[in-house]
């Protein structure tokens, strides 16, 4: 062989082999090792430990409530509660199964304290009502009892905030159409006024009737008493007598006792619920309470501190219903209907259909009336 061939011969093995060692030593040198994964598999361990889940609140199914009452159940004050209590009971807010109303009638002062630490004591109840003037026994008891939605209603009471509501029942846009009714009727320009006590709840309805009447009739004189009692039909008989010989032929009685205006044979008005049995010759209506509102409002405070953890947070200023929102409404003239004048009773109801309406805004006037 060509000595010079040989040469190129072994040069070209000898470059082959170095560059097929050079490949085998750029493999070996990074070798196809399982790569750590961006992502790691779900079975590694999280570096953040899993949040617990917090129970889900359970829907109330149940609603139970307990009350005392400021006289008896005869009482129209007391009766338009259970009425209106038994309508929302009836409707079931929130599909909740309402409970018959368990309630003490006419307790007051030391006792009426007792009765409901009684009533929260049992853990039964959720709500419990004080149908008057007891802020300063729910005032003792309230923190004692945080889980507990106390009420209470009217005048001589406070605001206490927290889980203690203070509701006002205020119909002086009924008392104003009644009042409209009584100024186009009088033949003396003399209304009566008879009432239980100087307050907000009766400044309220002799303020709207007088200004009921004057808007329709500006010579009306209103004469008012106060029988410093809130459920006496004796005396506020006594007080109409005395109206009625000073001229008076149209008396709202808001505190009863018609008698009077029967042996009078004028008309008289009655507050609260429809009394027109008590006198269906006398009473020509009534200004209907209802405090479906009131109630409604207070299971559904109590509904969103069960259901979403919302802490009670009651209003310091009174809460209360204006007659659109359903707190009350004139009752029918029944047999009396056909003695009233078309007119009359057209301008009564126009006059009805505006308050709703939101055209005729009636004032809720608390001052004391002077004549």
């Amino acid at each position: 062989m060509d000595s010079k061939l040989f040469q190129r011969s072994f040069i070209m093995v000898i470059l082959c082999a170095m560059v097929l060692s050079a490949c085998g030593g750029a493999t070996s040198t990074n070798p196809p090792a399982a790569v750590e994964p961006t992502n790691p598999p779900v079975a590694v361990e999280p570096t953040t430990a899993p949040t617990e889940v917090a129970p889900a609140v359970e829907t109330p199914k149940e609603l139970n409530v307990a009350a005392i009452l400021s006289s008896t159940a005869d009482n129209p004050w007391d009766k338009s509660f259970l009425l209106s209590f038994e309508r929302v009971q009836e409707a079931a807010p929130h599909g909740l199964i309402i409970n018959d109303l368990d309630y003490s009638e006419g307790v007051w002062g030391d006792e009426a304290e007792v009765v409901l630490r009684e009533y929260a004591a049992t853990g039964k109840y959720d709500i419990i009502w004080a149908n008057s003037a007891y802020s300063d026994q729910v005032k003792n008891l309230k923190d004692e009892f945080p889980e507990i939605l106390w009420v209470v209603t009217g005048s001589g009471n406070e605001g206490m905030g927290g889980n203690a509501y203070f509701l006002f029942l205020h119909l002086h846009e009924v008392a104003y159409l009644m009042g409209r009714l009584a100024g186009a009727l009088t033949e003396t320009n003399v209304l009566g006024n008879v009432a239980g006590y100087p307050t907000d709840d009766t400044y309220d309805v002799i303020n709207g009737f007088i200004d009921g009447a004057k808007a329709v009739n500006p010579d009306i004189e209103a004469k008012v008493t106060f029988i410093e009692s809130w459920y006496d039909p004796a005396k506020a008989a006594d007080a109409a007598v005395a109206q009625i010989a000073a001229g008076a032929d149209q008396v709202y009685m808001n505190s009863y006792g018609f008698e009077p205006c029967v042996e009078a044979k004028i008309y008289c008005y009655a507050t609260y619920e429809d009394l027109n049995s008590l006198a269906p010759t006398a009473v020509l209506t009534s200004a209907i309470a209802y405090w479906d509102p009131h109630i409604n409002y207070a299971i559904d405070e109590w509904w969103k501190h069960k259901t979403e953890g919302t802490p009670y947070n009651a209003p310091i200023e009174p809460v209360w219903f204006n007659m659109a929102e359903g707190t009350g409404d004139i009752a029918p003239f029944h047999d009396l209907d056909s003695q009233v004048p078309q007119a009359v009773k057209d301008d009564v109801m126009q006059a009805r259909e505006d308050i709703l309406s939101g055209k005729l805004v009636v004032p809720l006037n608390l001052t004391p009336y002077a004549p």
